[in-house]
């Protein structure tokens, strides 16, 4: 699968299988925390990576916000009543508060960001299988 090697060596961190939030994914994910709140600051820092096809639900941050840098591989990203972006490396996605989207791998490509969080996520529904098929061909 393209990307593959890239996105498990990243300098961050392939991380550990997702459990913790394995039921708002469809696919496998992996994760390492590398900044927790813990009194200094009240975000998070994580490195997420998606096997090919994996995305997560849709979902909402309230009080807060999301920043996604993306560090290797191929995914996308939509926000709700908005067509899907395709992501690269080096591609920055900035998340409002009250925003319902969702992100994640393309079919055919490993994918990893960086996701700066703050707030809590409200977890929606899924990305069903029809929604993502639906996705335009990688350019």
């Amino acid at each position: 699968m393209q990307n593959e090697t890239v996105v498990k060596t990243n300098p961050f961190g392939f991380g550990d299988p997702n459990v913790a939030y394995a039921q708002y994914f469809q696919g496998q994910s992996f994760l390492n925390g590398l900044v927790t709140p813990a009194g200094l600051v009240d975000f998070s820092i994580s490195n997420v990576s998606f096997e090919p096809g994996c995305r997560n639900h849709w979902h909402i941050h309230h009080d807060g916000y999301q920043i996604l840098l993306v560090t290797a591989g191929e995914g996308w990203y939509q926000a709700a009543n908005h067509p899907a972006q395709l992501l690269h490396a080096g591609d920055v996605v900035v998340i409002k508060a009250g925003i319902k989207h969702w992100h994640g791998a393309t079919k055919d490509s490993w994918f990893a960001h960086l996701a700066i969080t703050k707030g809590t996520s409200e977890w929606l529904d899924p990305v069903s299988d029809a929604e993502y098929a639906q996705l335009p061909a990688r350019n």
